[in-house]
């Protein structure tokens, strides 16, 4: 039996339930245990049955899509193209096609009643103070998921999935302390994200309770390497004592490794190097650098799973996940212990 193939009939036979028992269990509706609820997905997705979205698009007037709005500066980033995959496969679980909103398509009263027509919902993540479509996004009529909280004033999102990045950075500071470094530097956006705004705060308090001042130098939300090059090459000649360097953009790690070495530092000995973001440019460095997974793929599916359960009805408004993170040790934290 090929997925094509698989009806609802089917599924409800293999799961013992009557057709409007399954039908109920899959869409998140009616009086179905959640054992039986459980019970009726998980023979669905062994038998790899899919809804028929113009179908169910139908039965709930609604689009069966949502769309995916990322930060203005970062679609060229390997983190946010792993969390958008993610999402997109979530979404097609559910039977739902997820839409990338090109830039502009939110700007206006107008145009976010036009974009409430097209989807049932909307995944705003990482939303950004500066960013001017932020708040027609969440004022555009339809539930709202958010990837980190939102700063700014206006409308609030429908639910939420954050990610503890105060303790993540604490960590990597604990953790380039127990590797010798006496003094760490932050390159960190500015405040206008709940991300950037949290690696400061903590910073801050690292501070404090440790004594030691840590350095903070403000890069792009999307620093691109060359930039990261010169904040850094900036904070190694003007700042005594640096001995490790957190860079948190994704992608800027070959940045503060070319300013290390025409500053003639070893990376890994002399001075420790890590980031806030794990991606292709951390691993695939010479050395490999040490960082933080925020695991985006789990990431995207985790806010497409909130939406889908927003639109049906199996999540309250005002939810909030919670997501994992994973710190990542390589070589670029050796240090001298």
């Amino acid at each position: 039996m090929t997925s094509r193939s698989v009806t609802l009939i089917d599924v409800a036979r293999a799961a013992g339930v009557s057709k409007s028992a399954a039908s109920n269990a899959l869409g998140g509706s009616g009086r179905v245990s959640e054992a039986t609820r459980e019970h009726v997905r998980a023979v669905a997705r062994e038998l790899g049955y899919r809804p028929n979205a113009a179908a169910r698009s139908l039965r709930r007037a609604g689009t069966g899509a949502i769309g995916l709005h990322l930060p203005r500066t970062a679609t060229r980033l390997d983190y946010y193209m792993n969390l958008a995959f993610g999402a997109v496969e979530r979404a097609r679980e559910d039977g739902l096609d997820l839409v990338l909103l090109a830039p502009g398509t939110a700007a206006g009263s107008a145009a976010g009643g036009v974009l409430a027509a097209r989807v049932d919902g909307l995944l705003v993540i990482d939303p950004e103070v500066e960013d001017p479509e932020v708040p027609d996004l969440l004022g555009a009529g339809v539930p709202v998921v958010t990837g980190e909280r939102y700063l700014g004033g206006g409308a609030t999102p429908s639910g939420a999935v954050v990610c503890d990045n105060a303790a993540s950075l604490v960590a990597l500071l604990d953790h380039l302390a127990e590797r010798g470094a006496r003094r760490p530097a932050l390159l960190a956006p500015g405040p206008g994200s709940d991300w950037a705004a949290a690696l400061r705060a903590a910073a801050d308090a690292w501070s404090a309770r440790e004594g030691v001042e840590v350095p903070v130098r403000t890069v792009p939300f999307a620093a691109t390497p060359a930039e990261a090059e010169a904040s850094t090459a900036e904070l190694l000649g003007g700042t005594p004592g640096v001995d490790a360097v957190v860079c948190a953009p994704d992608g800027a790690v070959p940045g503060v490794l070319a300013a290390a070495a025409r500053a003639g530092r070893r990376v890994g000995a002399d001075l420790l190097v890590a980031a806030c973001v794990d991606g292709a440019a951390a691993r695939g460095s010479g050395p490999r650098v040490t960082a933080v997974d925020l695991r985006p793929s789990d990431y995207g599916r985790a806010c497409a799973a909130l939406l889908s359960d927003l639109l049906a009805g199996r999540a309250e408004p005002g939810a909030v996940r919670r997501h994992d993170w994973a710190l990542r040790v390589r070589e670029s934290t050796a240090g001298r212990v």
